[in-house]
């Protein structure tokens, strides 16, 4: 069994992403939305971690901040902080991707 360390890295930076964002500006939908996305993406790693296969929860979450963030990147033209969520999310969507069309390995 092995830790799904960048899907726990992914949340951090979410989680902390919404932090800031509440201690820079007193953004308190961005403190909410960053505890909540932040928990539902360890959520997922946790269950990555337990089963790689199990990436569901961690798909529609990445694939969810993608949509939100690169449409606020698109609208604003600002990378901070919308361009590196959407980034991020973009490339986390790929890897979990990935990680679906790998062929299981046959156990013997």
């Amino acid at each position: 069994m092995s830790v799904d360390w960048v899907g726990y890295g992914y949340s951090a930076l979410i989680t902390s992403g919404g932090i800031i964002g509440y201690v820079k500006a007193g953004s308190v939908p961005s403190l909410a939305a960053g505890l909540l996305f932040g928990g539902l993406a360890g959520c997922g790693a946790y269950q990555i971690s337990n089963d790689p296969k199990n990436v569901w929860v961690s798909l529609a979450t990445s694939g969810a901040l993608t949509g939100i963030m690169g449409k606020r990147f698109y609208s604003s033209r600002k990378f901070m902080p919308a361009g590196l969520m959407a980034g991020a999310s973009l490339l986390m969507v790929g890897k979990l991707s990935l990680a679906l069309l790998q062929k299981p390995v046959a156990s013997q």
